[in-house]
């Protein structure tokens, strides 16, 4: 029973990278999915409360730089809040829309619209679609980085616990 759980952790983590693809995936659930069923499931003694406090921390990280990366490439390329909010739901179509590359197109179409509908020049909707593209680039690989810290710290508790 207790591989079936681990491989079951090892599917959550996993999955946690692939949420970073695909928006709709809530990644750092997973994570914390993984580390509850380790938890419940099979020693909730192991864990020390660096551990709890490195993953809540990192956590609210996640939460911090997927903003923080947001707001700043929208202020650097002039961006609007329709742009930001063309960029989120081009994200979520574009999971759906020639899957992975949806995710960088849609997301970039969408926002040049919205930023000409909102008489930008062409070479202005497009800098603003470019800073969106970076954004999430950004983004991604900054919470790819922590949960990764994350998953190493659980697992060094883990095994040296």
């Amino acid at each position: 029973m207790e591989i079936f759980l681990w491989i079951l952790i090892v599917v959550f983590f996993i999955v946690s990278f692939i949420g970073l693809i695909y928006p709709i995936i809530p990644a750092i659930l997973m994570i914390w999915g993984g580390i509850a069923i380790f938890h419940f499931f099979i020693n909730p003694d192991a864990l020390s409360w660096w551990t709890w406090m490195s993953a809540i921390i990192l956590t609210i990280l996640i939460f911090l730089a997927d903003l923080l990366t947001n707001l700043y490439f929208v202020k650097k390329y002039g961006g609007s809040k329709a742009s930001m909010r063309a960029a989120t739901i081009g994200l979520i179509i574009g999971c759906f829309v020639i899957p992975p590359f949806g995710i960088l197109i849609v997301p970039f179409i969408l926002v040049f619209i919205v930023e000409m509908v909102q008489d930008r020049t062409w070479k202005e909707s497009f800098k603003v679609s470019i800073g969106t593209l970076l954004a999430f680039l950004s983004s991604t690989f900054a919470k790819g980085l922590i949960q990764l810290t994350i998953i190493i710290i659980f697992l060094i508790d883990v095994l040296l616990g």
